[in-house]
């Protein structure tokens, strides 16, 4: 599957998304609240002068997903993530390892802003999706792909309505 693009604006400035980006308990709710997953935390979280390092773990509550899909993925499907911002560039790298058919099953991806005005920013996904798996490496891909386009326009809606409810 070639790569995918999502962009959404936020309204803070750069500082406020990363500190929120960065935040422990802020991710607790938007994962728990707001994308509704079962199950989530970080594992490790690490900053040195030169960048930020991150290990997730979570279990999202999928949603109409098709039966072969849902059959090879199974009832308790989860990841682990493992991301690195490089302070200076301000670039965030990740990497997602599915509990199910991780060798078969990649996604990586980018996650970089811009300005966007006054108080906001553009925040810019750029993901890759592929699925190797005979028969239904395609429908794999698509189905992940409607999974994180909802997963990451519920989250903008969701920081931005904390956004406007914490302004100092």
């Amino acid at each position: 599957m070639p790569t995918v693009n999502f962009s959404h604006e936020i309204n803070c400035d750069e500082a406020t998304f990363w500190e929120l980006f960065l935040d422990k308990e802020f991710n607790e709710k938007l994962y728990k609240q707001g994308l509704e997953f079962p199950e989530w935390s970080i594992v490790e979280q690490t900053e040195t002068e030169s960048e930020v390092r991150r290990t997730t773990k979570g279990r999202p509550k999928l949603k109409n997903v098709p039966g072969p899909v849902a059959k090879i993925l199974g009832d308790s499907f989860g990841y682990t993530e493992t991301g690195t911002m490089d302070k200076k560039s301000k670039v965030w790298k990740y990497k997602l390892t599915p509990s199910a058919m991780a060798d078969k099953i990649r996604q990586e991806g980018t996650l970089r802003i811009q300005p966007a005005g006054e108080g906001k920013i553009r925040r810019m996904v750029e993901l890759v999706i592929e699925a190797k798996i005979f028969g239904i490496g395609g429908m794999v891909e698509s189905t992940t792909e409607k999974q994180l386009r909802d997963g990451w326009d519920t989250s903008a809606v969701f920081m931005n309505k904390w956004l406007a409810e914490h302004k100092k």
